[in-house]
């Protein structure tokens, strides 16, 4: 089931849907780059550019994590 979350980014509220473990993997990777979510989240906004929307952007970063860390397993 996909919820809704919303956080800050550049000073204005706003909000994103996704699967509860994508959220989960982004806390993840939050935790292992020693980061608060919201400065995790806010970088891949800042990285995606103005196509595709953020809750896209989002699963997609966390698919390529998984993706390298996958690759460094083997």
């Amino acid at each position: 089931m996909i919820r809704k979350y919303s956080t800050t980014l550049h000073g204005h509220r706003t909000s994103f849907s996704l699967e509860p473990a994508f959220h989960d993997a982004l806390r993840a990777i939050a935790d292992e780059r020693d980061l608060p979510v919201a400065a995790l989240i806010r970088e891949i906004d800042d990285a995606r550019g103005v196509e595709g929307n953020l809750s896209s952007a989002l699963r997609l970063h966390v698919l390529d994590w998984l993706k390298r860390k996958a690759d460094g397993a083997t």
